[in-house]
């Protein structure tokens, strides 16, 4: 997505689908590859990694906060420390290998340095929930002067609203998008909460709103309902197997439900439409034939005052109409109406 893209969002027929990769290559480049290929034939718009140091992140006793049953490590050191080989030369490497195959790069920074490398990679940076109350941190990103998607997991509206305020401390030129979010891994249906977004709709509507996604990928139910609220960035994790050991595996989609989901998402916005009501031309003819006239209600003879008795209202819509009533009542009948009639206004003196 770039600045243009990013700015022009909301013009977009459909959401801008963000493939979180995170660190399911495993630190195998090939795996990695694979990853690219897969979203992008499935249907993404970008790829999204993450990039970390284990510690520069997390202290060594830093206890867990995600599903012990899926992912058995009980540290966050020790998990971060199992992915965070990819540095500066492997994220180039990943750059080149999406301009080639026609999806957007990014990755989530989470220290200074890779905040640094990853700017002459990306077009637009995304901060983690766990990052909204890091003020330099986002001072930091905010220099760089590009679009950001900043994830609201886990905050309350003073939280977002100050690191609103500190974006626009640096520059009231960066557009920001606020992504609803859920830090509960893997997120339970009862958890999602999804009408949060149209309370950041509401709060924020000069931001662009946007949905990142930890439910359980079965139905994507949640990401078609965030669609339906409002939601123009859609982000969900992403595998090449569910089925993995570890903690961003099982609650990912692969190919096959991005497919699927994007298929999903187009029959959507055919049934979603124009966000302007108005009557549409295929609608015209019903507008005639199923609205009512006003019509006879028995034989109104020449000169005849018409009163509320004289009168009723009938299909097609094709003469006087009901809101006109004042134009009929108490008026003259310039010639003889038969009941049933519908009535006109040459029926009327007048």
């Amino acid at each position: 997505m770039n600045y243009s893209d990013f700015i022009n969002i909301q013009d977009k027929k459909l959401p801008y689908i963000i493939a979180e990769a995170g660190v399911n290559h495993e630190g195998s480049m090939d795996l990695a590859k694979r990853l690219i290929d897969e979203a992008a034939e499935g249907g993404a718009d970008a790829i999204k990694f993450q990039s970390y140091k284990a510690e520069t992140l997390a202290s060594k006793n830093s206890p867990s906060y995600w599903n012990l049953e899926k992912e058995s490590t009980t540290s966050q050191f020790e998990l971060f420390k199992k992915y965070d080989n990819f540095w500066k030369n492997e994220y180039e490497e990943l750059k080149l290998y999406c301009d080639k195959t026609g999806i957007e790069f990014c990755s989530t920074p989470f220290d200074s340095e890779s905040a640094d490398f990853l700017n002459d990679l990306m077009s637009f940076y995304k901060i983690s929930s766990s990052d909204i109350t890091n003020k330099p941190f986002i001072e930091q990103i905010s220099n760089y002067g590009k679009p950001i998607i900043l994830s609201t997991g886990a905050s309350e509206h003073a939280e977002i609203k100050s690191a609103l305020g500190w974006i626009n401390n640096i520059s009231a030129d960066i557009n920001v998008a606020l992504l609803h979010c859920i830090l509960n891994y893997p997120t339970p249906n009862m958890n999602a909460n999804l009408r949060m977004i149209l309370d950041l709709c509401k709060e924020y509507p000069k931001n662009i709103i946007g949905y990142s996604d930890h439910t359980l990928p079965e139905e994507m139910l949640s990401l078609y309902t965030a669609a339906i609220f409002g939601a123009l960035v859609l982000e969900k994790h992403f595998t090449h197997d569910k089925s993995l050991p570890g903690n961003d595996h099982y609650h990912a989609m692969d190919k096959v439900d991005l497919q699927l989901f994007k298929n999903m998402l187009e029959k959507l916005n055919v049934i979603s439409g124009s966000r302007e009501k108005k009557c549409i031309p295929e609608e015209l003819i019903s507008k005639e034939n199923a609205r009512r006239s006003i019509v006879a209600n028995c034989l109104i003879s020449k000169g005849d005052i018409i009163t509320r008795e004289m009168i009723t209202f009938k299909r097609p819509g094709t003469g006087i109409k009901p809101f006109e009533i004042d134009k009929v009542l108490g008026k003259k009948a310039s010639k003889v109406i038969e009941e049933d009639t519908i009535l006109a206004q040459e029926m009327i003196a007048g």
